[in-house]
């Protein structure tokens, strides 16, 4: 059992992996930009840029989390400049307090494959190089945030997720929603490669990320890279229905915006960091994934 903090505990992945952490055992501190209602909230504001070193008490990890979402809304000027100001303000803030302590905890930060930008069949690992364009400088600035709690000796940890499909959100919403109407098909061409997980292998691995304080720096969280195509025909398999539709990329970009292009790139990922420190997906492959997501 360990105590916990958590940075953006009220999105997808924070709601789960604080259910997952107290299901084990462990005591979470959850950092809520409101005035706290229950026991496990503290007040923080992460625009200042700062965090009272009191807020992490006795914790032994951070989760940094924290962060506007990228594809609920088109990206006008001030909503990019939100999606990378509420990331490098969080991470600052967390990591400066963290650098304050004494015996600096584990801190696994959140990142994203938008590291690599858009780079079609090229396989691409942790040491890979940046790519271009707005989600690769967003992600460059958000790890470098974190400096204070490296520079200081804390074991941190990056974590570039892939695509988590999950029920309830995320970018596999959408094409369940679809596909259950019989409208389900390919996004553009379809032959994007798309490394993915589920949210139960991403609160997963941020669990083992957590008790393997050993492992740090970027670790890309994914199950496999597999094409766009091949997810939308497994959720089909999955449903019974047909995937024969593609979504075509200019109607994308109309309803989307810029953020088509992040739909309709695609990252190689074959990174093996997560698995090689041990960690076990509890979803394998496409169609155990898919079936979990519809089930």
């Amino acid at each position: 059992m360990g105590r916990v903090a958590v940075t953006g505990s009220s999105g997808l992945i924070g709601t789960a992996l604080v259910t997952a952490l107290r299901e084990r055992g462990d005591e979470v501190v959850r950092l809520v930009r409101r005035a706290p209602r229950a026991a496990d909230e503290v007040e923080w504001d992460p625009s200042t840029r700062e965090l009272d070193p009191g807020a992490l008490d006795g914790v032994t990890g951070v989760v940094n989390l924290a962060g506007a979402g990228v594809g609920d809304r088109r990206w006008s000027p001030s909503r990019k400049k939100e999606i990378l100001g509420s990331r490098v303000d969080a991470t600052t803030a967390v990591a400066t307090a963290i650098a304050s302590l004494p015996v600096p905890p584990r801190l696994v930060s959140g990142s994203a494959v938008g590291y690599y930008g858009d780079r079609g069949d090229e396989e691409l690992t942790e040491a890979s190089a940046p790519g271009t364009g707005f989600l690769s400088d967003v992600v460059l600035a958000w790890e470098a945030a974190a400096a204070p709690a490296v520079d200081a000796g804390a074991p941190v940890a990056f974590i570039r997720s892939g695509i988590v499909l999950s029920p309830d959100g995320g970018a596999a919403a959408p094409l369940v929603r679809m596909t259950r109407l019989g409208l389900g098909g390919p996004l553009g061409n379809g032959r994007q490669f798309w490394p993915w997980l589920t949210l139960a292998d991403e609160v997963g691995a941020i669990l083992h990320l957590l008790d393997h304080p050993e492992v740090t720096g970027p670790v890309n969280l994914f199950t496999r890279p597999d094409r766009q195509r091949d997810l939308a025909a497994a959720i089909a398999r999955a449903l019974g229905r047909p995937s024969l539709l593609p979504a075509p990329s200019l109607a994308l970009r109309l309803v989307v915006g810029e953020f088509a292009g992040e739909i309709l790139g695609g990252q190689r990922i074959v990174g093996e960091a997560l698995h090689a420190s041990g960690y076990v997906p509890q979803h394998p492959d496409l169609d155990s994934a898919a079936r979990w997501l519809v089930a």
